[in-house]
């Protein structure tokens, strides 16, 4: 099951995205309601490897499951 992308706890930190061994995290457009930027988890490309879990600084911005309801997808 993929991982989910809190948009609204999600601070832009970015780590994620260059520890994803298949790419599935992109940047958001705009900032969030924090004023940050933000990145979503493409459910069709996420192998649930849990990388981003391990390496993401912000508390439950990560979720092990898919939530689509808490992440923004463009």
């Amino acid at each position: 099951m993929p991982h989910t992308i809190v948009t609204e706890t999600c601070e832009g930190v970015a780590d994620c995205v260059t520890a994803c061994p298949v790419a599935c995290i992109h940047e958001g457009p705009g900032k969030n309601i924090k004023g940050t930027d933000w990145y979503w988890i493409d459910f069709n490309t996420c192998i649930d490897c849990g990388i981003c879990l391990q390496v993401c600084p912000v508390t439950d911005a990560i979720l092990p499951q898919e939530r689509p309801e808490l992440q923004q997808t463009p």
